[in-house]
């Protein structure tokens, strides 16, 4: 997957708390790199939005079938608009989860 730099330092990004969420996936057999591309797409957009602070995914180096997601968000209206949002919609519930085998998220305050 492509990286995308932003002008934010990870101290400016932590600065006043947020909600932290991490989620884990491991696509389906066969169905990875589709994964990785629709990432590739929805990565740019998700991390433009308004309540962003951090927005970050990789891919395991020794199963690549395996994503780790860690976003942070400015508070739970931020989150929830994200989820609300056309590139979510369309990226990752229309076309990325179903080629998933597993999905697994946690939310969590910083301290």
């Amino acid at each position: 997957m492509n990286h995308y730099a932003t002008q934010k330092s990870l101290s400016d990004a932590v600065d006043g708390g947020g909600l932290l969420v991490v989620a884990q996936w491991e696509a389906k057999p066969g169905e990875a790199d589709k994964v990785a591309g629709i990432l590739d797409r929805f990565l740019p957009e998700a991390q433009r939005e308004d309540g962003v602070k951090l927005f970050l995914i990789s891919r395991a180096k020794d199963n690549p079938a395996q994503f780790l997601f860690y976003e942070l968000f400015r508070d739970e209206a931020a989150f929830k608009a994200h989820q609300e949002s056309a590139h979510f919609k369309t990226w990752i519930a229309g076309q990325a989860l179903p080629l998933l085998a597993k999905r697994e998220r946690a939310q969590y305050g910083l301290l």
